[in-house]
């Protein structure tokens, strides 16, 4: 029948915020096979003012008219009503509650806080960097920036707004709210929540105590819908405070990865931040060394800030635990790499022949093929 047709085509739309088929996400009310052999389809959004209704419009008659011709499609567009948009909502939680903590134990997610014990070592860039270079190999992949007083992923991977007026402040790309569930905006095929999405001036501080923090956190591992994640990356503050520790607290199986640079002032602080990470459950996966040299034109690296540090520090924090903490990878300082944080465009997509983003693309590679044991976890069947 040609409904049934019209309906198997309609099946490979994607809510481009939601990543899901729209007939999975009961988007479309009806098919109706018009006398002159056309199709109406009726579609409902899942809020009003929905900042992908064109797309998914566009897409929706391109589906129909490949299989009733060129013309023959009319799309009606509605808005789920309250009762539609929490089924669809509960649906997507898989019955879990609101308040529900979408990365439990027993989730196959990998997660990967990322910390370092002082600021100004490129901490963010290298997260969004390996995150972008994540999903370019087709796993799926987010990003919660943590770094609550200086959050800065959102700018790293070009979800800014333009100014409103000129000379004015740019902004940052909010997320859409459905009912209560908020989507993250994606940047280059990755999800990401910051709380500089919820600023209206993102030059103002955000100046606040522990017990908000950690209500933040834990609003970004509830409330924001991620679906099914390969990965996600928490992009932490520096040093050893309140965000690191309910971090640890709310995801104990989290595996950190410490950014320092070669000296060893960076490198005996970094030390530190892993420390904490073990003291809350949580272990540390491996070394990322940032800023290890500056390659010259002979192809010889000149090492402005030192050698060694990354590996003192991975050597230093495999004491005490079962397997040896690895230096992942040595990230060299580049002009690509950092031009590419001021424009938004990472330097795995902008300039892959860069040796920072090679470096980085190696390390990814290392992330890329570890995959998620089942043992432990619980699957949800008991033996008859």
């Amino acid at each position: 029948m040609t409904e049934n047709r019209v309906r198997a085509a309609l099946a490979r739309v994607i809510d481009p915020e939601i990543r899901k088929p729209i007939t999975e996400l009961d988007m479309v009310s009806g098919v109706t096979i018009d006398a002159d052999g056309g199709a109406t389809v009726d579609i409902r959004l899942t809020i009003a003012g929905c900042p992908a209704a064109t797309r998914i419009e566009t897409d929706v008659r391109e589906a129909t008219e490949s299989v009733v011709g060129e013309g023959l499609a009319r799309v009606v567009v509605s808005v789920m009503t309250p009762e539609q948009r929490r089924a669809m909502t509960e649906k997507l939680r898989g019955g879990q509650g609101a308040r529900s903590l979408q990365f439990s134990p027993d989730s196959l997610t990998r997660i990967y806080a990322i910390t370092s014990g002082k600021g100004g070592v490129g901490k963010s860039t290298v997260t969004a960097n390996l995150a972008v270079a994540l999903a370019a190999r087709g796993l799926r992949v987010g990003i919660v920036d943590a770094d609550v007083y200086g959050f800065s992923i959102p700018g790293l991977l070009g979800l800014v707004t333009p100014p409103a007026t000129p000379g004015g402040q740019s902004g940052m790309v909010k997320p859409t709210q459905v009912g209560d569930m908020i989507l993250p905006p994606i940047g280059y095929d990755v999800k990401v929540i910051s709380i500089g999405m919820f600023v209206d001036d993102t030059s103002v501080a955000v100046a606040w105590r522990g017990p908000m923090l950690h209500r933040t956190i834990t609003q970004f591992l509830t409330e924001v819908y991620f679906g099914d994640l390969d990965i996600l990356l928490l992009d932490l503050p520096p040093g050893t405070g309140d965000i690191a520790i309910s971090v640890g607290q709310l995801l104990p199986h989290a595996e950190v990865i410490v950014v320092t640079t070669p000296q060893p002032a960076a490198s005996d602080i970094s030390e530190r931040s892993g420390a904490v990470a073990r003291h809350t459950g949580q272990s540390i996966y491996g070394v990322i060394e940032n800023m290890s040299g500056l390659m010259q034109p002979d192809g010889t690296m000149l090492e402005i800030f030192g050698s060694g540090g990354g590996a003192e520090v991975a050597a230093r924090l495999s004491a005490g635990q079962d397997t040896p903490v690895p230096l992942l990878g040595q990230v060299p300082l580049s002009v690509a790499l950092r031009s590419g944080g001021d424009t938004g465009i990472p330097v795995v997509l902008g300039d892959p022949a860069d040796p920072a983003a090679a470096a980085i693309q190696a390390i990814a590679d290392r992330l890329a093929t570890r995959g998620r044991g089942l043992a432990g976890l619980s699957l949800g069947i008991s033996p008859r």
